[in-house]
């Protein structure tokens, strides 16, 4: 450990917690958005009188709706071919490429207005994927920080989690003369802050695990840079020898065997493993009961407050301000995980298996207490929602990619996690049909999709279980 590497680590983490994840600071944006009549025109008394804002229009938060429904898609469906990129082109390329789209996104929303609203579709889907995009690079400078990896990885996902609270800031600016046009404008100027941490924080290419001594990065040094990713790339050889038993598809462990004494495991030989099955599942369903909550939180809180604007200012306020905290609850995560590793006599790449099913049970749990809460039609209830909600979104994300770190080879994970998070954008699309069926059949009564999505989280608990058998496979293959 030296200053560069916990300078990298601390301004990764500033990158992470204001600019990766603001897309779902939604609520915030979207009470900005509706006091700017974005969408207005479709309110059925919009033509022949002043807006109301002491009542909902249906239509028009379905608009939003549909417009966080793509943007949650994007998030998640092009980190695959991202994360091919970043596999394959290495750390700067796939950086500038998120820069560019992060940059056309802010300058789209700023450019935009209630006559030119949709510019909106287009805007929230780029911002997210650039978002992401950062996000990957950056889980990487983990590696630098050996025993510590689980910590770091799930601390950078909790300070993703923590960026909505940027809307948060957006939003109490507008409400004292700030324009959105200042606002956007002003941060795609900040740009200049992700060339510069591209340039002399980060590898041209990756940063590798083990980290071989004297390894170097940065602008000043790429010619080390390369050097050194050759070098860790047969030093890292025994890393993927002992993570291959992690990646059987159904208990075939001698096939497995095999692949392992020849120190190679297949990407397909991962993604058609049952541990990554079950990961989808895991990941999918509760990612959706994540996004349903802030995709519905605003016209939620305008029908159980009866349309009182303060109140929803209010509770808009403290779902951002709690949003916040997700860097402080997430490496609680990754900091069980390593303590648990702690505690094995026996220190080999099973260990890091056998710790993850303790994380991976108290996050379904935490879903699932969540779900019920949120299953309440109460205002009140909103305030234990809010902690639950960023407790488990900060266990979940960040649990996910230490998780996917520690069961496959490190040269996959970029692939592996783009994949997940793809298959898993997919099942988020299932947000639009709710938010339709919610609008029209329930009379804007969400009650019974909640009840839909609690029984649904608790299908999840068999990813624990199963990643708890395959541990036992591996175990009785060792004696035997």
């Amino acid at each position: 450990m030296n200053f560069k590497h916990l300078l990298t680590l601390f301004t990764g983490l500033i990158e992470c917690m204001c600019f990766a994840g603001i897309t779902f600071g939604w609520a915030s944006l979207m009470f900005v958005l509706k006091k700017e009549n974005y969408f207005q025109d479709l309110c059925p008394s919009s033509g022949n009188q002043s807006v109301n804002t002491t009542e909902s229009c249906p239509q028009q938060d379905e608009r939003f709706s549909l417009i966080f429904t793509i943007a949650t898609f994007m998030n998640n469906f092009m980190t695959f071919p991202c994360g091919y990129i970043f596999d394959r082109f290495g750390t700067a390329v796939t950086r500038f490429i998120a820069i560019s789209i992060y940059t056309a996104a802010l300058l789209l929303i700023a450019l935009s207005s209630a006559d030119t609203a949709i510019l909106l579709f287009p805007a929230l889907p780029l911002l997210a994927t650039g978002g992401i995009l950062l996000m990957l690079t950056n889980m990487q400078v983990a590696n630098l920080f050996g025993k510590h990896r689980s910590t770091i990885i799930t601390f950078y996902n909790g300070a993703f989690d923590s960026s909505s609270v940027i809307f948060l800031i957006f939003k109490v600016l507008y409400q004292n003369g700030v324009s959105l046009y200042a606002a956007f404008v002003f941060y795609s100027c900040c740009s200049i802050w992700h060339i510069v941490r591209t340039l002399f924080l980060m590898p041209k290419m990756h940063i590798p695990h083990p980290v071989p001594e004297g390894y170097s990065y940065g602008l000043q040094c790429q010619k080390s840079d390369t050097s050194n990713h050759l070098e860790s790339s047969r030093l890292s050889n025994s890393e993927k020898q002992c993570g291959s038993v992690e990646q059987v598809a159904d208990g075939n462990i001698n096939s497995l065997l095999e692949n392992e004494n020849k120190g190679v495991v297949p990407f397909w030989q991962c993604a058609f493993s049952s541990l990554f099955a079950f990961h989808f599942i895991w990941l999918s369903l509760m990612q959706l009961r994540h996004y349903m909550f802030i995709g519905t939180l605003n016209p939620t809180v305008t029908r159980l407050s009866g349309g009182d604007q303060d109140i929803v200012s209010h509770f808009t306020n403290v779902f951002a301000i709690s949003q916040f905290c997700g860097v402080i609850c997430a490496p609680w995560n990754g900091l069980l995980m390593d303590r648990h590793k702690r505690k094995q006599k026996v220190s080999d790449s099973s260990v890091d298996l056998r710790a993850s099913v303790l994380s991976l049970t108290v996050t379904t749990a935490q879903c699932l207490l969540f779900s019920i809460c949120a299953a309440l039609s109460m205002l009140p209830a909103l305030y234990p929602t809010f902690i639950l909600q960023v407790l488990n979104r900060s266990f979940l994300y960040g649990g996910s990619a230490a998780f996917l770190a520690i069961a496959f080879p490190s040269e996959h994970f970029g692939k592996l996690y783009g994949l997940v998070m793809c298959l898993s954008a997919v099942v988020s699309l299932l947000q639009y049909p709710a938010f339709y069926i919610i609008r029209t059949h329930l009379h804007g009564d969400p009650f019974y999709i909640d009840i839909t999505l609690l029984i649904l989280v608790l299908l999840t608990f068999i990813h624990p279980i199963n990643v708890f058998r395959v541990c036992k496979q591996k175990k009785h293959a060792k004696e035997g």
